[in-house]
C-alpha cells in the first residue's frame, strides 16, 4: 500500500538568518519522523522529504508560516516505503550550486511555461509565435541517460556548476529559437534560464515545476524513459511511480 507521502519543492526568497530557519525546519520535521534532506541558504529553501501525510502537512504549515515562504509549493507523490535513510537539514551557500553570484532568482525569475502549453508547443513543432522550440536539459549526464525529452539538447554536464561555461561555449546553438530549460523539479532550470538571459539568449523559458510537474499535468508526452530522482526510488515513470521494484 502506497501510504508514504513524498514531497519535493523549492523557493528562492531572501533568508536573512539561514541557521535560524534551519533550526525551525529541523524542529518541525524531526518529531513527525520525516526523513530526507532540506537545504537552507540566503537565497531560499530546497527540500525532499517523506513520511506520514499528517506529519508532512504539519511540517509544511510551519514552513509556510516563515517570512517569504507562504507560497511554497510542494510536489507530491506516494510510495510504499520512505525512500530516505535519515533526516538532514543543512545550511549551504546556495540551495543549488552554480557559483554565479550575479544570478539572484528571488529578485526576478525568467518566464515559465506550464506543462500543457509546452506539450502543445511540442505537438505543433513551434511556439505560439512560430519559432522552433528546443528543449535544453540542465541535469547531469547520468540523469539524462535515464530519460529525457525527445531531441533535447544535452551538454553532458558533470555537475550543474559546469552549465555557465558550457553556455558561453555553445550558446550559438540556441540562436533564433525558443529555448525551454528543464530539470527534475524546476530549481536548476530556473537558474539556467536566468543565466541564459544574462548571456543574451533572447527567447528563454523555464519549464514550470520541472519534469515531475510535467508528468503530473501532461503525462509522458514527448518524454522518453524515466526521470531520475535522488532517493532510493531511483527513477519514476510518467505516473510518478517508481519504475523499478
Amino acid at each position: 500500500m502506497d501510504d508514504v507521502l513524498n514531497i519535493s519543492g523549492y523557493q528562492f526568497t531572501h533568508v536573512p538568518d539561514p541557521q535560524g530557519l534551519r533550526d525551525v525546519l529541523h524542529a518541525a520535521a524531526a518529531p513527525g519522523g520525516l526523513r530526507g534532506t532540506a537545504l537552507v541558504a540566503h537565497e531560499g529553501v530546497n527540500l525532499f522529504l517523506a513520511g506520514r501525510e499528517a506529519a508532512v502537512d504539519d511540517f509544511l504549515a510551519v514552513l509556510r508560516a516563515q517570512p517569504g515562504l507562504r507560497a511554497f509549493e510542494a510536489k507530491r507523490s506516494w510510495s510504499a516505503l520512505v525512500p530516505f535513510r535519515k533526516l538532514l537539514v543543512k545550511v549551504k551557500r546556495e540551495i543549488i550550486r552554480m557559483d554565479r553570484p550575479a544570478i539572484v532568482p528571488h529578485e526576478g525569475r525568467a518566464p515559465a511555461v506550464d506543462a500543457p502549453t509546452l506539450a502543445r508547443w511540442l505537438d505543433q513543432g513551434h511556439d505560439d509565435e512560430g519559432r522552433p522550440v528546443v528543449m535544453l536539459d540542465t541535469r547531469n549526464a547520468f540523469e539524462v541517460d535515464h530519460g529525457s525529452f525527445e531531441g533535447a539538447i544535452d551538454w553532458r554536464l558533470g555537475k550543474f556548476s559546469d552549465f555557465p561555461a558550457q553556455l558561453q561555449a555553445r550558446k550559438g546553438e540556441l540562436e533564433g529559437k525558443t529555448v525551454v530549460s528543464f530539470c527534475t523539479g524546476g530549481i536548476r532550470c530556473e537558474k539556467a534560464a536566468l543565466s541564459m538571459r544574462e548571456a543574451g539568449v533572447q527567447h528563454v523559458w523555464q519549464l514550470e515545476g520541472g519534469i515531475l510537474k510535467y508528468f503530473e499535468e501532461a503525462g509522458g508526452a514527448h518524454f522518453r524513459g524515466e526521470c531520475f530522482v535522488f532517493d532510493q526510488r531511483e527513477v519514476l515513470d510518467a505516473s510518478l511511480k517508481p519504475a523499478r521494484d
